[in-house]
């Protein structure tokens, strides 16, 4: 117990810390006006106080990701806790913080088009496909997975029960922000942190060992597969993620204050990486071995070990209550990945979402093409979700370094974990079989070129300083 609370300590101790290293790089100014009050619309843009935004932020970003990734995770062992913590810390929470502040100084526009004006129109293009891509896939995997476990909760039909959550995430999606997921985002937080606190309790107090493996040297997983590049793909949300920088401009039209970023942005990853932290602990400590794990894991989906998990450690009331929480995560993230479709495509149109009549003219298609999507099978979609998650994570801390370079800044807090997330999707996309599927060797090799050449592009680019908030 006492290593996953160092765990946590070091999570905490790194908002502090470097967070406030990440934030004296960007400079925030206080005294510059906000979306919310330069382009207030009562739709989109919405003043909202920052401990609201806060919530609103974690339980956008907090989907299954860093519960499922964490329980798949756990199968490799230990490594996964530090790549959780020093993931969060220097990869996640700076990709999170600045894709929401670059957000914030342009008018609160969507992380394709922010991108696109530091790499140009063709990456505009890619960001679009890539972030449309992402939030369709992340929408199927966010209904299914809540869906399942309000089946075996309740006994209804889980077709039924998708159809209802879809209906859920219509109405999100084309209602104004402040109608559904502002006044119900506070009540879901607060299940939020009792799910969490209450499974990190069950594991103090229970008579099994805590982490009872502490080897990083060794690869638990019982397969075989490799720690490189695998885990880095499959933990995703629990220490890097291109999903919430899609998420993030929706908190960027409702700040009030550029200083309140680093908690919204910066802390929200790092309440995130706590979650991370308890499931996957979870997943080592209340199994015998990764065996035990991976077998419950095949006879279901990863939230089967969550039904375990929370019965186990908080009874059937508990347990109850708990699985709400793990509920409530991947519905909260799917209303707002569909909603982010939408002002995504209405940017690229150029629509003006201020009558329903156009909300629902692109919500309708984009609910039609998920419905189709939510067909095929779970863990296949949860492959390319993976891979396009952390593709997109990788493509925007890159545009974050050149801003930063472009401004005279520190571009290093980006362009690092830039270069290891790009060795880390190259190398997973040759090797895969959902790729080219190329030796390991190969592929491990070219993702090192990728990067290598990836930096010296940067380098090599002219340090011409773009005026901050050009679109605003």
């Amino acid at each position: 117990m006492t290593t996953l609370l160092l765990c946590i300590g070091l999570l905490v101790l790194g908002y502090l810390t470097y967070g406030k290293v990440v934030e004296r790089v960007f400079g925030p100014d206080s005294s510059r006006p906000t979306p919310c009050s330069t382009m207030a619309d009562g739709v989109d843009y919405a003043s909202m106080p920052t401990w609201k935004v806060f919530f609103i932020q974690l339980l956008d970003i907090a989907g299954i990701g860093p519960i499922f990734g964490p329980i798949l995770g756990a199968l490799y062992g230990p490594i996964a806790l530090v790549w959780i913590v020093v993931g969060a810390i220097f990869a996640g929470a700076v990709h999170d913080y600045l894709s929401g502040m670059l957000s914030v100084r342009n008018k609160g526009a969507s992380i394709p088009e922010v991108v696109g004006l530091f790499l140009g129109h063709r990456a505009r293009w890619v960001m679009r496909f890539f972030s449309l891509l992402l939030l369709l896939l992340v929408g199927v995997v966010f209904v299914l997975s809540p869906a399942q476990l309000l089946g075996s909760l309740t006994g209804l039909n889980v077709q039924f029960l998708v159809a209802c959550i879809f209906g859920y995430y219509f109405l999100a999606t084309i209602l104004p922000i402040d109608k559904i997921i502002g006044r119900l985002y506070p009540f879901f937080g607060a299940l939020l942190l009792f799910m969490t606190l209450g499974v990190l309790m069950g594991m103090a107090l229970g008579e099994a060992p805590v982490l009872p493996n502490l080897d990083i040297t060794v690869n638990t997983h019982p397969q075989g597969l490799p720690i490189w590049p695998l885990l880095f793909i499959t933990l995703s949300c629990g220490a890097i993620s291109g999903f919430h920088s899609t998420q993030s401009p929706l908190m960027a039209r409702c700040i009030r204050n550029e200083s309140s970023g680093r908690l919204v942005f910066y802390g929200a990853m790092i309440a995130e990486g706590i979650i991370a932290l308890v499931w996957a602990a979870a997943g080592m400590t209340l199994f015998y071995g990764p065996e035990a794990l991976f077998q419950v894991i095949q006879s279901g989906t990863p939230s089967l070990v969550v039904e375990q998990v929370c019965r186990t450690l908080l009874g059937p009331v508990g347990g109850f209550l708990a699985i709400l929480g793990v509920i409530v995560l991947p519905v909260t993230s799917g209303d707002t990945a569909f909603r982010s479709c939408r002002l995504i495509i209405a940017e690229t149109l150029s629509l003006s979402q201020a009558r329903a009549a156009k909300r629902l003219a692109l919500a309708v298609p984009l609910f039609i093409a998920a419905f189709l999507v939510s067909t095929q099978d779970f863990l296949i979609i949860w492959r390319y979700f993976g891979w396009s998650n952390q593709t997109l994570a990788m493509l925007v801390l890159w545009s974050a370094a050149i801003f930063l370079r472009q401004q005279a800044k520190c571009h290093w807090i980006a362009t690092l974990p830039a270069l290891f997330m790009t060795a880390v999707t190259v190398s997973f996309i040759l090797q895969a079989p959902i790729g080219f599927h190329f030796p390991p060797g190969l592929s491990n090799l070219a993702g090192l070129v990728a990067a290598f050449l990836a930096l010296v592009a940067l380098l090599r680019r002219p340090r011409q300083p773009r005026q901050q908030g050009n679109r605003g």
